[in-house]
C-alpha cells in the first residue's frame, strides 16, 4: 500500500520494502511510468540485501501530483520549437525532479541514499549525484545518458512508436493498452522477449492508480532540454554503476558508454541482449551489480 508525503511543494506517492532502520535504496522511475515499473520482486530482490528500498511515483504520474494545469507537450510542438531555435515553455525541468526526490529523502528522514534511476530516472539520478552529492551514497544509472549531443539517436522507427497519438485510455482503454504493448515489444532486447501478458497487467495496473493526461509529454520537454551533462557527471565522486543493453533501441549503447566515460571510477555493465526494460530474468544479476556498487560505497566511507 503506498503512501504520500509533501516534498518540494508537491505530493509524492511512495512505498517502501524492508527494514526502516537500514540503509536505504531509492528506485527512480523513467519517463510517463510509474513506480510500481520497479516491480514488487525486483524490489523485494534487493530488500532481501539487507537494504530498505523506496519508490515512488515522479511529479506528473500515478498518485503524485499532477500537472495537466500546464497543459499537453505534444512532440510536434517540442520539435518544432527546438528546430527554431526556440526554448518551449516547461512546466519543469529534470533539475526540479531531481529537488523532488531529495525532498522525499528529507520527509522520510533518509539522509543518505543508494540512488538508482532507469531511462529518464537515469539522468534524475545523476543530477542528484552531481548536484546533492552529500545525499547520495552510490548511484546507478540504468538504460541513460549523459546528454552529449553527439550521441546516436534513437532508432528512427521506435521513436516513432513512442511519440505518437496514444488513444484515451478513459474513452478506448483497450487501444491504449494495444498501443504500450506493441511500443514495449518493439523496445524489449533480442535475448529477453516481452512478457506481454505480464505487461498488459501492469498497464491495467498504472490505469487504476491514476493515468495523468499530458503527463508524459511535460516529461519528455524536460528531458529534451536538459541539455549535456557531462561537465555535471566530472564532479561524482561517490560509487557509480552503469548498466546498459547491448540492444537498447531508444539510447544505443553508446549513451550508456559515455556516461560511464563521464564519471570517474564508474564501473561499466552492458548487457548483452537486453533491450530498454528490464527483463525479470535479469532481476539477481543486476540487483547483485547495485549491491556491488552500494558495498564500495561502504568501503569507501571506512576510508573517510
Amino acid at each position: 500500500m503506498s503512501a504520500s508525503v509533501a516534498a518540494n511543494g508537491n505530493t509524492l506517492a511512495y512505498d517502501s520494502f524492508g527494514d526502516e532502520a537500514s540503509e536505504t535504496i531509492l528506485l527512480i522511475a523513467g519517463l510517463g511510468t510509474q513506480m510500481i515499473r520497479w516491480t514488487d520482486p525486483f524490489c523485494a530482490e534487493l530488500a532481501a540485501r539487507g537494504y530498505r528500498v523506496v519508490r515512488f511515483d515522479n511529479r506528473d504520474t500515478g498518485q503524485s501530483t499532477h500537472f495537466t494545469e500546464h497543459g499537453a507537450m505534444d512532440f510536434g510542438t517540442l520539435a518544432a520549437a527546438l528546430a527554431e531555435g526556440r526554448r518551449p515553455d516547461l512546466a519543469y525541468t529534470l533539475d526540479d525532479m531531481a529537488l523532488d526526490a531529495v525532498s522525499l529523502l528529507d520527509a522520510l528522514s533518509i539522509r543518505r541514499a543508494h540512488v538508482v534511476g532507469r531511462s529518464m530516472g537515469g539522468m534524475i539520478a545523476q543530477i542528484m549525484a552531481s548536484e546533492h552529492s552529500s545525499r547520495v551514497r552510490s548511484l546507478t544509472s540504468i538504460m541513460s545518458s549523459s546528454g552529449n549531443p553527439g550521441l546516436p539517436s534513437a532508432a528512427p522507427d521506435a521513436m516513432a512508436l513512442m511519440v505518437r497519438p496514444t488513444p484515451d485510455p478513459a474513452l478506448d482503454e483497450a487501444g491504449f493498452i494495444e498501443r504500450t504493448v506493441t511500443f514495449a515489444q518493439r523496445i524489449a532486447g533480442s535475448s529477453y522477449p516481452l512478457d506481454e501478458e505480464a505487461h498488459r497487467t501492469l498497464i491495467g495496473a498504472e490505469l487504476r492508480r491514476g493515468y495523468v493526461r499530458g503527463g508524459f509529454g511535460r516529461q519528455l520537454a524536460a528531458i529534451a532540454l536538459s541539455g549535456d551533462r557531462r561537465t555535471r557527471l566530472s564532479v561524482i565522486r561517490v560509487p557509480t554503476l552503469v548498466v546498459h543493453g547491448t540492444d537498447d533501441a531508444l539510447f544505443p549503447l553508446a549513451c550508456g558508454e559515455d556516461t560511464a566515460a563521464s564519471i570517474p571510477g564508474a564501473e561499466w555493465l552492458p548487457i548483452q541482449g537486453m533491450g530498454h526494460d528490464l527483463p525479470p530474468p535479469l532481476y539477481r544479476t543486476i540487483a547483485d551489480a547495485i549491491e556491488r556498487t552500494a558495498r564500495r560505497s561502504d568501503i569507501a566511507a571506512l576510508g573517510e
